[in-house]
């Protein structure tokens, strides 16, 4: 089995990261009603949303920080490129390249995000379009050191309107089933974190918080798991849906034209 280097890369193979995964695959399956031509992902992580989007595209690039193994035949039959690199810049990609670039949950990695942002519009033909997703800062329930930084809906709006003539913000939302377990693992992590009354979560440097966060991260993702068997999970991808941004959503899902 393949490593999962953090809980960061979540995956179906796990049956406590299930409403995650989900969380996550939203995305992708409304990526796929929009994209055509030839796609750039930027950090495809476990690969499983090129299974998704490659289909749609007539040729499909992929690159991630780590290697990404992806089925042989399943790759020469979609035409896809994958290239193992760390970004910004695109390296290796020339101007006006794709139709679409699709990052989610990626560029809140980056510490350079406006530099990234304009690697993406180097990268885009003339009205290419950029579909990414990033976290709600006001929903995230607690400070994730793996995080260079996480966004209000200002915030990343402005980051996006900076280089891209067009922005449209959606949300992505769950339904009572997702509300339910969101407000269980609330709870829970208000009980991990009562201890830190000096807020050092938002004190200490990033380096020295992400193997506590980890671990902490798994053992709350099992505790709720073992407490909550059956709404985990029953949890499916369409139990999320994409509404207008606002900052009760979990996730910011942006479409960017060039």
């Amino acid at each position: 089995m393949k490593i999962i280097q953090t809980a960061e890369r979540n995956t179906e193979r796990l049956a406590s990261d299930n409403i995650i995964y989900h969380r996550h695959l939203i995305a992708y399956h409304e990526a796929a009603k929009l994209i055509s031509g030839t796609v750039l992902e930027i950090g495809c992580g476990e690969g499983y949303g090129i299974k998704i989007l490659a289909p749609h595209a007539e040729k499909y690039f992929a690159i991630d920080k780590f290697n990404t193994e992806i089925d042989p035949e399943f790759k020469g039959k979609h035409n896809i490129d994958f290239r193992q690199m760390v970004i910004p810049p695109l390296d290796g990609f020339a101007d006006n390249t794709f139709d679409y670039v699709v990052s989610f949950q990626v560029i809140e990695h980056i510490k350079k995000d406006d530099w990234l942002i304009k690697e993406i519009v180097r990268v885009l033909k003339p009205g290419g379009k950029l579909i990414l997703t990033t976290p709600n800062i006001k929903t995230s329930l607690t400070r994730n050191p793996w995080h260079v930084r996480e966004y209000t809906l200002e915030q990343f709006r402005n980051l996006l309107t900076q280089q891209f003539k067009d922005v449209a913000n959606k949300g992505g939302y769950g339904n009572e089933k997702v509300m339910s377990y969101y407000e269980k693992n609330k709870k829970s992590v208000k009980k991990l974190t009562r201890f830190d009354i000096f807020n050092l979560q938002y004190i200490l440097p990033r380096w020295c918080l992400k193997i506590p966060y980890d671990i902490m991260n798994r053992v709350n993702r099992n505790k709720l798991m073992k407490q909550n068997t059956g709404l985990i999970n029953d949890v499916v991808t369409e139990d999320f849906f994409l509404a207008e941004a606002d900052q009760n959503c979990f996730d910011f899902f942006s479409i960017a034209s060039k």
